[in-house]
């Protein structure tokens, strides 16, 4: 076995199986540049590993998978440096994830809103706790999904249904994502480490590259979207004073007042 450790990120390779593990719980697990670029760094090195076969990725703790993108992160940027970097590094980390030759399983152990969500859908398995609730709560601080969640979202439940997460932001819980299509497999909570490593090894077990060759296959099929409309679409909206009171709302813990400007 062998492991490491990046800016909020742990890494353990167990025989076939690799695990990456988003380790801030105590930020609930939300997103950090600095976490996207180590993620990056994993992937690439996963990439180049032949024997690495399945990749796990989940949260450090048992509230939270990935609560989306560090606010404070993303708040203090200009517009131009979210449409310049922002949305294209998590873009570029997501679809590099997603591209992986090796299959990815998203083990869901706690909450994933946000970029949490759109994390969980750039993986091809999603296995989730039944306690876990999903969410694009974007809208509620005048933003919109801005890595791939309006597509991927859109591919596994729906256009319509897509279109009641984002545009309402209200959580779903484990059993209506499991029949909308977005996950794939609901268990107890204590039992989520232990059937993620069951199907983790079940693939792992299967020829290799007929096992990666058959996900490529399928991914050529999956619709997506523009990274420039999304980076366009969060330059807009996450700079106008809706997204300014969004946030105070957000720290504040109460409900914000929009005016549509």
């Amino acid at each position: 076995m062998t492991g490491s450790t990046v800016s909020g990120l742990s890494y353990v390779a167990d025989g076939p199986v690799a695990t990456i593990t988003l380790d801030r719980p105590e930020k609930l697990n939300a997103l950090t540049p600095e976490m996207l670029t180590g993620l990056e760094a994993i992937l690439d090195a996963i990439e180049r590993d032949a024997g690495i076969r399945v990749v796990v990725v989940t949260g450090a703790g048992d509230r939270a998978f990935c609560a989306g993108a560090d606010i404070a992160a993303w708040s203090a940027l200009e517009p131009l440096d979210m449409w310049r970097h922002w949305v294209p590094l998590g873009h570029r980390v997501f679809d590099r994830l997603e591209a992986l030759r090796q299959p990815t399983i998203a083990a869901l152990n706690g909450i994933a809103y946000g970029g949490g969500l759109e994390l969980a859908l750039a993986c091809d398995l999603r296995i989730a706790a039944d306690t876990v609730k999903l969410a694009a709560p974007e809208v509620g601080i005048a933003t919109i999904p801005g890595w791939g969640g309006t597509a991927r979202l859109a591919g596994g439940a729906g256009p319509a249904r897509a279109k009641q997460m984002i545009l309402t932001g209200t959580p779903i819980d484990t059993d209506r994502a499991e029949a909308w299509g977005i996950i794939s497999d609901v268990v107890a909570a204590t039992d989520l480490h232990e059937r993620t490593r069951e199907t983790a090894d079940r693939i792992a077990a299967q020829a290799p590259i007929a096992v990666q060759v058959a996900k490529q296959v399928i991914d050529s099929v999956r619709p997506r979207v523009s990274p420039t409309l999304e980076a366009l679409g969060s330059g807009l909206t996450a700079f106008t004073d809706d997204a300014t009171e969004g946030q105070a709302g957000f720290r504040e813990r109460r409900p914000p007042k929009f005016v549509g400007s």
